[in-house]
């Protein structure tokens, strides 16, 4: 029986020589108590499934629960009032006129950006990123210019990692064609405009060692025209986009009934990879993976850093691109093969979303902001704090994560790349019964690139995932085979 035991522990590829691997790196008594990546690490005793510990949240620290209480409830609501004032919003809507329309309202997005950005000491930089439409019809039936506006601050060690939130200021009334009718749009999307704007501020202050794009994209209603293009310029300069998350519809708590759900936010993601190769489909279907995207773990780490105290929100993860045959701006993104997904309200009041504003039969219609939750948001934005602080603080995703296949055991050979982070502690092996929906156990590995795992590769899921010297843990990245 000891004899098993001892067998069925963790072993490192370094095992034997870990503990002097590890006393002869740079790491801080506190990471090293933060992230307990010790000598131990080699021989971790099983629980009562197999080796590791249990996972438990990522809680917030001292820095991130100062910026979660700076987001300002009054400032999101000024925001949405702001943006619903300008009476159209609409692609189509007049881009000159200075008080209507979608021109008014990119000018004043793009001068409230760059307010922010004035605080960051040059760190933080304002583009308006536009380009001209070609008639697409239905719903772009004349050449029409888009424009993006989007502030990035630059990470300040690691900044070519990049990670992206946003919302639409493009509005709608009850027909997609009509560019003048008024279309206050405050729930769909103003809202996910002042989370971005709000973040923007708050975050411009500080120096997260990845960098960060808050982003207000045009042309959605129309046919994602705007995150599109965004996409694609990310694309081909090489961008190494690690994580996107669009705020679309994220102003109410309240749902069509009168019932109110204040302290949950959904989060659509994407099983199989809307990128998909062919010869990625075949690997899926051979190894499982189908719940494992990088959109999935992206998710996963939502839950992660964000549902606690500090946000006061439960956040509830939906296996699905987006809303049944609907879809939002990070489906190009996604289109792109970069991670991405939806933040969106518990219910939906369709009354109160692309329609005309009118009074029918005693009952109110339109998108106004008299019918928004700003108490709501402003814990929406503390999510979309914690995320993007979260990640932009730790590891990036580990990458070219493979899990030997060379030869039959029963035991379970991981290998990756190693990470160029400056301030990388180590990396960790995380598993999960395949039934599982989340990731439930942790393997402290230490600093190396290889490991190995008396579990069976055909009786669970693995992964890996990047520690940092604060203690921080970055996404799993889900392994493919390795011949």
């Amino acid at each position: 029986m000891a004899e098993e035991r001892s067998r069925r522990v963790f072993l490192s590829t370094s095992a034997a020589l870990s503990a002097a691997t590890l006393s002869s790196t740079a790491l801080s008594s506190t990471a090293l108590s933060s992230t307990a990546l010790s000598s131990t690490a080699a021989t971790e005793e099983l629980d009562e499934r197999g080796p590791g510990e249990r996972l438990s949240p990522q809680r917030p620290d001292a820095e991130l629960r100062a910026i979660l209480r700076e987001i300002d409830e009054h400032r999101i609501e000024a925001t949405v009032r702001r943006l619903a004032a300008f009476g159209t919003r609409h692609t189509l809507s007049s881009q000159t006129d200075p008080v209507r329309g979608i021109g008014a309202a990119r000018d004043w997005i793009f001068a409230e950006l760059a307010k922010s950005a004035e605080r960051s000491g040059g760190r933080m930089k304002v583009e308006s990123q536009s380009y001209l439409q070609q008639p697409a019809p239905p719903r772009i039936p004349v050449a029409t210019t888009i424009t993006n506006v989007v502030a990035t601050l630059r990470g300040s060690t690691t900044p070519e990692r990049v990670y992206v939130v946003s919302g639409h200021y493009d509005s709608r009334c009850s027909d997609p064609l009509d560019a003048t009718k008024d279309a206050p749009g405050a729930d769909d999307d103003a809202s996910g405009v002042a989370v971005a704007m709000e973040l923007a501020r708050v975050f411009a202050t500080r120096r997260p060692a990845a960098t960060i794009v808050f982003a207000a994209v045009a042309g959605e209603e129309q046919g994602l025209f705007g995150a599109r293009h965004m996409a694609t310029l990310y694309k081909s300069a090489g961008t190494n986009v690690q994580a996107m998350f669009s705020n679309d519809i994220v102003g109410s708590s309240r749902a069509d009934d009168g019932t109110r759900d204040p302290r949950t936010i959904r989060l659509f993601a994407e099983g199989v990879p809307t990128s998909e190769t062919p010869a990625q489909a075949d690997i899926r279907r051979a190894v499982g993976g189908e719940n494992d995207s990088p959109s999935r773990q992206l998710a996963r780490f939502v839950r992660s850093v964000a549902e606690n105290d500090a946000t006061g929100m439960a956040v509830r993860v939906i296996h699905r691109r987006d809303r049944y045959l609907r879809g939002g701006d990070h489906i190009p993104f996604l289109e792109q093969g970069y991670p991405a997904a939806r933040f969106t309200e518990p219910h939906e009041d369709y009354a109160h979303q692309h329609q005309d504003v009118r009074v029918e039969n005693g009952r109110r219609f339109g998108d106004l902001p008299e019918f928004c939750d700003f108490p709501f948001i402003a814990r929406v934005a503390r999510v979309n704090a914690a995320t993007m602080w979260s990640l932009a603080t730790a590891p990036g995703t580990p990458e070219d994560v493979r899990i030997r296949t060379n030869r039959l055991t029963n035991d379970t050979d991981l290998v990756w790349r190693p990470g160029t982070d400056p301030d990388l502690a180590g990396y960790e092996v995380v598993w999960r019964e395949t039934t599982a929906s989340d990731w439930t156990h942790a393997i402290k590995v230490g600093d190396t690139t290889e490991a190995k795992v008396d579990l069976s590769k055909d009786n669970v899921f693995f992964g890996v995932r990047a520690v940092g010297k604060n203690g921080r843990r970055g996404p799993v990245a889900f392994p493919t085979p390795l011949s």
